[in-house]
């Protein structure tokens, strides 16, 4: 009998702790994260969030536009190509945030459609657009360089960043198409545990 009160109140006890540390608020961000900027992101469902709201899990970040019809598809398939490499198991400790920069026309509406269009998995993506007076700094933080035409396009680098649960950059490529670059396959399967 002893044993067995012994037991319950060592289940108790857990459980109020367990309550207690889910109450804590989220640890401070290191300073080297991306998720120091300020940045509220509408995504294609609507829903407008501080990108701090992505940490949690290893996540590949690039910025893209929607009506880009060259390079920023094989932005998106670069990403795919990415998660084939992966076991399933491992797709599911990874994220993927593409960052609009073009605000002005890269409404809700016209993310989801990419996202129906490349059959992109919506638990693990994320297409969303800032502020258009964010589209700078989110550039600046991730390291992609871009000018807009007088046509309304964009001249811009093209590059996959790995960042890890807390928004730190672990890796960068700049090959993007459908045949990944190992060295940074191999950090994403690091990152997420494989």
């Amino acid at each position: 009998m002893k044993r067995l009160l012994r037991g319950l109140a060592a289940t108790v006890l857990l459980g109020f702790a367990a309550i207690a540390g889910a109450a804590q608020p989220a640890p401070a961000l290191p300073g080297d994260s991306i998720y120091q900027l300020p940045l509220p992101l509408t995504d294609s469902n609507g829903q407008t969030r501080d990108w701090r709201a992505l940490r949690g899990k290893p996540r590949l970040v690039s910025m893209f536009y929607t009506s880009c019809q060259y390079i920023c598809p094989l932005i998106v398939e670069s990403g795919k190509a990415v998660e084939r490499q992966l076991t399933p198991a491992q797709q599911k400790q990874l994220g993927v945030a593409l960052i609009s920069m073009d605000p002005a026309r890269d409404d809700p509406a016209a993310l989801k459609k990419v996202v129906e269009q490349r059959k992109l998995d919506a638990a693990r993506w994320t297409l969303a657009s800032p502020r258009a007076d964010d589209v700078r700094a989110v550039a600046g933080v991730l390291g992609i360089r871009y000018r807009q035409l007088a046509d309304g396009e964009f001249n811009h680098s093209s590059a996959l960043i790995l960042v890890d649960a807390d928004g730190r950059i672990l890796a960068r490529t700049e090959k993007i198409g459908s045949q990944p670059d190992p060295d940074f396959v191999a950090a994403v399967r690091k990152a997420v545990g494989g």
